[in-house]
């Protein structure tokens, strides 16, 4: 608790390990201790390989942690939730179903009733700017314009939390600026508490309240950056230019010792397979 606050996602000692066909498991995530609060913004951060996918999946419920435990609301994750959404990096849309059904889908399994599915499905689309390609399907839109709909269907449903593992990763630069402005927009109108994996670290001092950067080897939370600086952000700067160098400095002494801890292995290997 700080400040008064009960965090809305508690990790404790929470690990992922897993076992491959030799003897030794593949730690994932080394045994942690993370906070998040209602209605931030957290984005972690950090090189491949450190685990960010696995503790945003751990934190849907899509994995089960190794030891510790992941807690929601002060109730263990032991499965996905409605309330909790993920979007990810492919948008997971049907491509059988235009953009409104897209959207009307995840309101139908939540037992809304047909009219007030529509209603909030149409308002969804508006509020990404999408109400003129309603009707189209997923091949005829364009990269960002599907991303918008995957965003509009998870806020439709109204969820506590959301969860976005690299979702404007495969898009071009002007795209990823405007869909991360879109977001930020978005969240104005309902705080809802996002957690959101990138490897652009840029991206993550433009969006979060908080970035988590992590490491390798295995994969750990190493540094807690809070980015106190109001919305909307000038990337130009001087103040977003100080986080910008405080991140990019944390994160290359961690892509260093990532560095230098896999030579290390690499050195083992070799002088026990005797060459």
């Amino acid at each position: 608790m700080v400040n008064g606050r009960t965090p809305k996602i508690r990790l404790l000692n929470a690990g992922k390990s897993f076992h491959t066909s030799s003897e030794a498991a593949h730690v994932a995530l080394a045994a942690g201790n993370l906070d998040i609060y209602e209605g931030e913004f957290v984005c972690l951060v950090g090189p491949s390989g450190c685990g960010k996918s696995t503790v945003i999946n751990l934190m849907a419920g899509f994995e089960q942690p190794t030891e510790g435990s992941v807690m929601i609301d002060g109730k263990p994750v032991l499965k996905p939730d409605p309330d909790r959404i993920m979007i990810f990096q492919d948008y997971g849309l049907f491509p059988w179903k235009t953009a409104l059904d897209n959207i009307l889908f995840g309101l139908k399994c939540r037992g809304i009733s047909k009219a007030e599915a529509k209603k909030r499905a149409l308002a969804a689309l508006s509020g990404v700017g999408l109400s003129a390609w309603a009707q189209r399907h997923p091949h005829e839109l364009s990269g960002g314009m599907k991303q918008r709909v995957a965003l509009a269907r998870a806020l439709a449903v109204e969820p506590s939390v959301l969860f976005m593992d690299e979702p404007f990763a495969a898009l071009d630069a002007f795209t990823r600026l405007h869909l991360q402005d879109e977001l930020l927009e978005l969240r104005k109108k309902r705080k809802i508490t996002i957690i959101f994996v990138t490897h652009d670290l840029d991206e993550a001092v433009y969006l979060g309240e908080r970035i988590v950067l992590m490491a390798p080897n295995p994969g750990r939370f190493e540094n807690n950056i809070t980015i106190d600086l109001p919305y909307p952000r000038d990337r130009t700067d001087k103040h977003f230019d100080r986080y910008r160098k405080e991140l990019f400095e944390a994160f290359d002494l961690v892509h260093k010792e990532a560095g230098r801890i896999r030579k290390e292995a690499e050195g083992i290997q070799e002088e026990g397979s005797g060459i």
